[in-house]
């Protein structure tokens, strides 16, 4: 089942944890230097490298012979790069039947090997990806350097090229103002805190992304335990901040407010969505309120643009994607 749609462990915090591998065949120039024929060429190798990969079945995607809807939809999921959506040239995907593993082929290098898995789960995330890496490695030659590690386009990628990447809800430290000072320490510790849809401190639904920076000198076992012991901190300050806003009345309405807009708009943005769900599933999340959390949070995801189109198999204005995302909505919360 897709990240989205299943609660992991410190779920109420913790939305989903990416961990990707990058990594290029050593016979071939990078993704940049590569003609549209030279990538389907690194797209056929790696697909025929895992043909006999057991583990799970994995579906090959043209990226030529997907919608550029479908394709986006995709990325509203953060199963691709909105970068692999919208350049479909000689590209493709490999992916599972859960959503759980994206290979994105010829995107910024060969081989990006991406697992999402939901709640804080960054040692799975990590076996799974590393699976897959063996099984390509013993069929194709990385390029690999005995003193700068995997070769990868992006010199920041260097060493294990590995990212690993936790998406947290943090609607309680946003409103007591921590942000900034979260994002300073943060940095200083080799891992970067941002908005999830935005640059900075300013994100969209409080939802923000803390990932490793450093990848050249350090193991991924050294990187995950990193990111895991911050993440871990991060929790409890908002679990701290939590439990002073919930005896804040003017909060309290905020929270209540918000469900009852989402109870009776005619029409919703997704930016609209996203900001009020935020405050809906704090209250849920702390008991001040009853909502099916879950499929609530999923909203957040299926009712994005491209995806909201992909349910309904037809175009859709934006007029009608408002309506549709409303009347949706009303139907989970009443």
């Amino acid at each position: 089942m897709s990240w989205y749609n299943t609660l992991g462990e410190h779920g109420d915090i913790v939305l989903s944890t990416r961990v990707r591998l990058a990594r290029n065949l050593e016979d071939y120039p990078f993704p940049v230097r590569l003609d549209r024929e030279g990538k389907k060429q690194v797209c056929k190798c790696v697909k025929e490298a895992l043909s006999d990969y057991t583990e799970t079945e994995l579906n090959f995607i043209d990226m030529e012979q997907l919608s550029q809807g479908d394709a986006v939809s995709l990325a509203e999921k953060h199963l691709i790069s909105p970068e692999f959506a919208y350049d479909a040239t000689g590209r493709a995907l490999l992916q599972s039947e859960d959503e759980e593993i994206n290979i994105m082929l010829c995107e910024e290098d060969h081989i990006r090997i991406q697992v999402i898995l939901p709640g804080l789960s960054q040692k799975e995330a990590f076996e799974k990806a590393e699976k897959i890496d063996k099984a390509i490695e013993k069929k194709l030659n990385y390029a690999f350097s005995d003193k700068l590690g995997y070769l990868t386009q992006c010199p920041t990628n260097l060493g294990t090229g590995m990212r690993a990447s936790v998406m947290l809800h943090l609607p309680a430290l946003v409103r007591k103002g921590a942000m900034r000072r979260l994002c300073s320490t943060v940095a200083k510790l080799g891992l970067t805190l941002r908005g999830a849809y935005s640059e900075g401190v300013e994100a969209a639904g409080d939802i923000f992304q803390l990932s490793n920076q450093v990848t050249l000198g350090i193991s991924e076992q050294a990187a995950l335990q990193n990111l895991g012991s911050i993440a871990l901190q991060i929790i409890t300050e908002e679990k701290q901040a939590r439990a002073s806003l919930i005896n804040d009345s003017e909060f309290i309405d905020k929270i209540y407010r918000s469900k009852g807009i989402l109870q009776s708009a005619y029409k919703l943005s997704s930016k609209e969505l996203v900001g009020l769900t935020s405050l809906v599933l704090l209250g849920a999340e702390e008991k001040i309120i009853d909502v099916p959390m879950q499929e609530l949070a999923a909203m957040n995801i299926l009712l994005m643009p491209a995806t909201i189109r992909k349910g309904e198999d037809k175009a859709l204005t934006r007029d009608e994607r408002d309506i549709l995302r409303a009347k949706k909505i009303r139907e989970l919360l009443n």
